[in-house]
This record gives C-alpha cells, sequence and structure tokens, in this order.
C-alpha cells in the first residue's frame, strides 16, 4: 500500500499530519508522533505579540548601553518574559532531527518587522511557514465612520501578511483560512494568485460565549468533533482543480473514515489536533491503520487513486453543492425529520 503524498511540494509518507498545538510543543511530543508514523508536524504558532515584545525589550536593553553597563542584561530583562521566540528556533532546529519534515507557524493580523521571523525559522531548518492570520475586524478603523473595517481591506490585510513573508523566504508557505469571508473562492484565489503555495482549511477561531448565571463572558476552545468537517470538505472539493495551491484539511478528524472523506473531497494532508490531545501520539499508527485496511476494502494501492475522486471539478455535480442541492437536501430533511 503506498501512503505517499505531497503537500506545498515536500515528500511524505503519508498524508496525517499533526497540526498545530499542544502535542507539538515538545520534542519529546514530536518524536512520539513521528515513531507512530505521522506525515509531518507542525509547531505551535509563534505568535506577532511574542515577536513584537522581544524587539522591545532588546531595543531597551540596547538604549541601556550594554557597553557601559554589563549588568543591564540582567536588570532589563526578566528571564521569564518573552522568552519563546527564541526558545521556537531551538524546537525547530531539534524537531528537525526526528525525521519528519517540520513546518514553523506564525500567528499575526499585521505587517511589519514581525514577518522577518519567518527568515530565522527558515535558518532553523523549518520546511516550510504556515501563516494563520488571526483577524478579526471589530475595531473601529480611524479613518471611516463605520465601527468595523470594510470588507474589501479585512480580505487585503491577509494578502499583504502573506507576500511580505514571502518576499524573505524561498521555503514554501501556507495561509490557514477562516471560513467567513464574503467570498472564501475569491478569497482563496487571490491568496493562490498572490503565491501561497498552500491553503489549510479551517482555522477555529477563539469561541466566545456568555454564561446568563454569572453574568460574565466566556473564552476558550473546545476540542472539535467529525459534525465540523463536513463545511471544510465541501470547500475542499470546490477548491480542488481552482488553485494551484496544495489544499490541507484541518477540522474534526477523529477517526480514519474522516481521514478518507477529506482525501476523496481532494485534501494533499489531512491534519489533526484534537484527536491526538483525546487520544495520545498512539492514534497516529490508529488512523493510518485505519486508512490503510480502507483502502485495502475499497481496491485503492495508492492516495494517488482516491485524492480528489468527489471534488467537484473531477466529475461530482456542481448544482450538488449550490441551489438545487440545496432544495434537494430541504426536501429530505422535510421528509426526515416532520412530524408524523
Amino acid at each position: 500500500m503506498n501512503l505517499d503524498t505531497s503537500y506545498l511540494g515536500l515528500k511524505l509518507r503519508n498524508p496525517l499530519v499533526a497540526s498545530a498545538g499542544p502535542m507539538t510543543q515538545t520534542i519529546d511530543r514530536i518524536e512520539r508522533l513521528a515513531e507512530a508514523g505521522v506525515g509531518a508536524v507542525v509547531l505551535p504558532s509563534l505568535f506577532e505579540e511574542q515577536i513584537r515584545a522581544e524587539a522591545d525589550r532588546d531595543e531597551r536593553l540596547a538604549e541601556a548601553g550594554t557597553d557601559s553597563f554589563g549588568e543591564a542584561m540582567s536588570y532589563l530583562i526578566d528571564p521569564d518574559a518573552s522568552i519563546w521566540p527564541r526558545q521556537y528556533l531551538s524546537l525547530i532546529e531539534r524537531a528537525t532531527g526526528a525525521g519528519v519534515p517540520v513546518v514553523a507557524s506564525l500567528n499575526g493580523s499585521t505587517t511589519g518587522g514581525w514577518t522577518d521571523y519567518a527568515r530565522a525559522m527558515q535558518d532553523a531548518g523549518a520546511a516550510a511557514i504556515e501563516l494563520n492570520i488571526y483577524y478579526l475586524p471589530g475595531d473601529p478603523p480611524p479613518t471611516t465612520p463605520s465601527p468595523f473595517l470594510p470588507a474589501r481591506d479585512a480580505e487585503q490585510r491577509y494578502v499583504d501578511v502573506l507576500t511580505t513573508v514571502k518576499a524573505v523566504v524561498s521555503v514554501p508557505v501556507a495561509v490557514k483560512l477562516n471560513p467567513y469571508f464574503s467570498s472564501l473562492g475569491e478569497m482563496a484565489a487571490r491568496l493562490d494568485g498572490a503565491g501561497a503555495d498552500g491553503l489549510v482549511l479551517f482555522n477555529r477561531y477563539m469561541q466566545t460565549d456568555i454564561n446568563p448565571d454569572t453574568l460574565t463572558f466566556s473564552t476558550g476552545f473546545k476540542l472539535s468533533s467529525p459534525a465540523e468537517a463536513t463545511l471544510a470538505r465541501s470547500w475542499i472539493a470546490r477548491l480542488r482543480g481552482q488553485v494551484r495551491a496544495s489544499l490541507a484539511a484541518s477540522t474534526g478528524v477523529e477517526t480514519a473514515d474522516d481521514v478518507a472523506a477529506y482525501l476523496l473531497a481532494g485534501a494533499d494532508v489531512v491534519m489533526t489536533t484534537s484527536a491526538l490531545l483525546r487520544y495520545g501520539a498512539g492514534h497516529v499508527t490508529v488512523l493510518l491503520d485505519g486508512l490503510t485496511a480502507w483502502m485495502e476494502r475499497k481496491g485503492f494501492g495508492s492516495i494517488e487513486e482516491i485524492r480528489g475522486m468527489l471534488a467537484t471539478a473531477s466529475g461530482a455535480s456542481q448544482s450538488d453543492f449550490g441551489r438545487v442541492g440545496y432544495l434537494s437536501a430541504i426536501e429530505r430533511a422535510t421528509r426526515t425529520y416532520a412530524p408524523r
């Protein structure tokens, strides 16, 4: 059985990728994932705010004049504050010895000097960069009467961050998208045209809610479930063959069937974090064994045979994803759930 695949131009031994999260935060965990058979790992995000904090700290140190004050380092720098950027580069260097491609992740929302850190990631050994552009356009813009940033300006920010990073690295760069653009297909095409080597569908935003008992807001993240995968799968099926960029699935992967369904839709790789947090690194082997067994039952010999088999560009009816499919689904749901 041939599970080999390609993502961002990188050759992987299989399409299962451990996505950014606590499971890829230490070298010990990364090595356990590699031993379990994962095809690649995406390191946790390094945040724009962390990079800026480190730069501000270094600037204060320089202003103090280390040549004159040998003790400046000790009293200007809290050894526990903002050391993650330097630790991150060390993690990249060590993780490259695990035997699988290492993708570094940058999380930010603006262009600026912080994006230069992508070059440092590349120099440390990252095989690729994933941009997690976490931007919620809720802050009032300074030049418009609207309380929200215009949609086109918000979308342009993604393109600007991408092109800024692409200008300083030679390794592939992927962009992690959210599903909330007014025209996701057009946004994917813009990023593809701007040089994105990969598109990751989808990012999961912070889940804010209201507690009516305590009269407070709550914030946090919940682990994903397979029910969340349908939106990403439908968009991967739409985009397959329409963009040059690699396509990565990144939501709701729990079982081997979830992996197979994403591949059939057209994903080049399938990423998972929640299932690994629930079941441990050994779940990688469970997923890969399950995928192999499914392929054997169906008579497939390679990933290439199944990738995109059910993508819209490969014969699936475009109408199934539009109004015709919507009306048919409404009729079926009405027959299924209507009171008897």
